[in-house]
């Protein structure tokens, strides 16, 4: 899977999480522009970002990567 899919990936999950992107981007400590930058892919995904994410939503980084469509 492509950069394409973890943009999706990553929207999905903050979709299902009925959360916006200012709300995960409060909870990462980021803004709200930086995580739109990112979740568009604007901006790459960083290793300490993809990291953060994957702790707030209890899912595995290959997750995220659409190595596995297993969360955990």
């Amino acid at each position: 899977m492509g950069v394409g899919a973890t943009r999706n990936r990553m929207r999905d999950l903050r979709e299902d999480h009925d959360l916006t992107q200012q709300k995960v981007a409060d909870a990462l400590g980021i803004t709200q522009r930086k995580y739109s930058y990112v979740e568009t892919g604007t901006q790459p995904l960083t290793d300490e970002l993809l990291v953060s994410l994957a702790r707030y939503y209890g899912v595995s980084t290959d997750y995220i990567l659409c190595l596995t469509d297993t969360p955990n």
